[in-house]
């Protein structure tokens, strides 16, 4: 029996010390298990967290990639707009260069026009200066080229008396010479202006110095059309009174100045502006 019970508790032993040794291996196993699990949920909580790193910079390009593309379709649309304005504005310019070009004709036509004008008021002041001074040699006859048309200025002393709208002897000589120039030219028209000073007046068909300025430019309008043939359709009477005076109305001299009767050669306006026309085309 005692033979039997040191057997058994020799086999516990043994039985005991194995499972010890079996328990340690297992311990550390288990502990390295344990370790490396923590590892594996280290790295796993690594990964998680590069993982969604990754995930936003994914996120952002993708977002980048569809601005882009909304971009490039929006440089696209603009390209395209800026094509059509492009062509657009070239055609602009085209109508502008044409436009230009038709005005540089039309000025190109006025400048020939202005220039031929030019030129013939210019003949027409030489034959009447010539023809004027032959004979009368008066500082009160003057002819000028003013812009567009010639302008003869004439004493009333050499046509009128005094306060009066009857023509005088003198006049004729004078009225004969401009009559011959203006006849030469048959397309200008010619306009009288009679011009008094301040003084007032009051007498037999005259209230004041509108009439007498009047009266007096219809008489020398009747005298070139009834004794030297100009066509009245050419002529045309003006009073001016005394408010276009040439010097102030303080002294004799000065009203001598301002009573003067203007005879002015002129373009028909109608005739000028159909020539205008013609070269501008």
């Amino acid at each position: 029996m005692k033979k039997i019970i040191i057997v058994f508790v020799t086999a516990i032993l043994i039985s005991s010390c194995v499972s010890k040794k079996e328990f340690v291996e297992l311990q550390a196993k288990h502990d390295k298990a344990q370790t490396e699990l923590v590892d594996v949920k280290a790295n796993l909580q690594k990964c998680l967290i590069e993982k969604e790193k990754e995930d936003s910079k994914v996120f952002a390009l993708t977002e980048q990639v569809k601005y882009l593309q909304e971009d490039k379709k929006t440089a696209l649309k603009q390209v395209e707009n800026l094509t059509v304005l492009t062509q657009s504005s070239s055609d602009n310019i085209k109508n502008v260069i044409s436009q230009l070009s038709e005005k540089d004709k039309y000025i190109n036509g006025i400048r020939k026009a202005m220039t031929a004008k030019d030129s013939l008021n210019l003949a027409i002041k030489y034959h009447l200066t010539k023809n004027l001074t032959d004979g009368i040699q008066d500082k009160d006859i003057e002819v000028n080229v003013e812009k567009t048309v010639v302008m003869i200025s004439i004493s009333d002393k050499f046509l009128f008396k005094s306060g009066s709208y009857n023509i005088s002897d003198n006049a004729y000589t004078v009225l004969e010479k401009i009559a011959k120039v203006i006849n030469d030219q048959p397309k200008m028209e010619v306009m009288i202006e009679g011009h008094t000073d301040s003084t007032p007046i009051k007498k037999d068909l005259i209230q004041d110095n509108w009439d007498l300025s009047v009266l007096r430019a219809t008489s020398i309008t009747r005298i070139l059309q009834t004794k030297y043939s100009v066509k009245p359709e050419r002529l045309i009477a003006a009073g001016r009174s005394q408010y276009v005076p040439l010097a102030a109305n303080d002294t004799a001299e000065n009203k001598a100045k301002n009573r003067r009767t203007k005879i002015i050669i002129m373009p028909k306006l109608d005739q000028f502006f159909s020539l205008l026309e013609q070269d501008g085309k």
